[in-house]
């Protein structure tokens, strides 16, 4: 038997031994309200698990939340029936991993969009949504032609905050000028699937003269994008790739790359390197970003283009520091 791996190059001898420690991996993801098909932060650590899927051929246990009562509940249920790593979308379920993760030691635990708790077994991803906003908020300024453009958050929490107050410092620096309208959609978890006043608020924004609507309010915005490209004006998508939801009527998406937090976090965990703490992803690690293809390359022009490239250049050499809402809970632009 000792001569078994002879000839067999170190790669090789490591996927052996992957394929045969995968036996015992059971990985699962507890998706939150909106479902992993809402076309937005959901869908996108969808993404990430297909791809890991795809990869490696081990299927992820799912579970889609429809009430908040059933958070904690899923993630029991998934490590009584085994789960090895668990996956928590969202800062919603904060409360309940931190329960579950301190009630398992021996289990691996991973959440999206918190970064405050401390176990000893929990990965937490934060991202700098502001950096991304930032870019599409300096889109915005250079597409418009009314001088005012507009904002509609989900649930009004600083997390989303965040996002606005990004946007507005994009926007401003390029146009000081410029006005910008800002909603929230509510402030129950709720605003997060009402397309019905997405839509409403984007309207009331296009009457006051806003002409480019930037959404980062999960299911609500697909009301968001379907009234300014009902109104003849552009939207801009969030999370996901959105660009494609109305192909000409959405300038960009500001696209948080959820899928990679999903993807590392099995990965890591299939491959034995899992380690706990917390992961900031922003401009320079790839974890935010604005959206070109098909959809969208008519209307971003090569001024837009430039515009947005030195913004991001100048804030991951740091001579732009974007504000932080949620350091301070003050937008000051």
């Amino acid at each position: 038997m000792k001569n078994v791996f002879r000839g067999l190059g170190l790669a090789a001898v490591m996927a052996i031994a992957g394929v045969a420690n995968a036996a015992d991996f059971k990985p699962a993801v507890v998706y939150d309200l909106g479902g992993k098909f809402d076309k937005s932060f959901n869908e996108g650590v969808y993404e990430g698990v297909k791809r890991f899927t795809e990869e490696t051929g081990v299927e992820v246990m799912e579970f889609e939340v429809t009430n908040e009562a059933q958070r904690q509940q899923a993630m029991e249920r998934m490590v009584s029936r085994g789960a090895t790593i668990l996956l928590g979308v969202g800062f919603a379920q904060a409360d309940a991993i931190d329960a579950v993760a301190k009630e398992n030691p021996e289990k691996q635990f991973s959440i999206i969009d918190v970064f405050w708790l401390d176990q000893p077994n929990l990965r937490q991803y934060s991202f700098k949504e502001h950096e991304g906003s930032y870019l599409v908020g300096v889109a915005a300024a250079m597409a418009s032609e009314t001088g005012t453009v507009g904002f509609v958050g989900g649930m009004d929490i600083p997390l989303i905050r965040k996002f606005a107050c990004g946007y507005v410092q994009g926007a401003k620096a390029t146009k000081p000028d410029i006005t910008v309208l800002e909603n929230m959609t509510g402030t129950t978890p709720s605003a997060w699937n009402d397309p019905v006043k997405g839509g409403e608020l984007t309207q009331g924004q296009i009457d006051r003269g806003a002409d480019v609507v930037y959404h980062a309010a999960g299911g609500t915005g697909m009301g968001v994008i379907r009234a300014a490209a009902d109104a003849g004006k552009l939207a801009i998508g969030v999370d996901s790739n959105q660009n494609y939801l109305a192909p000409g009527k959405v300038l960009t998406s500001m696209v948080k790359r959820v899928d990679i937090a999903a993807y590392q976090t099995f990965m890591d965990a299939y491959k034995g390197k899992f380690t706990p703490g917390v992961q900031s992803l922003g401009l320079a690690e790839g974890g935010v970003d604005w959206a070109v293809d098909d959809n969208n390359k008519d209307l971003v022009d090569g001024a837009i283009a430039d515009a947005v490239d030195q913004a991001r250049e100048d804030i991951v050499s740091g001579k732009v520091t974007v504000h932080n809402y949620e350091d301070d809970s003050n937008c000051p632009f």
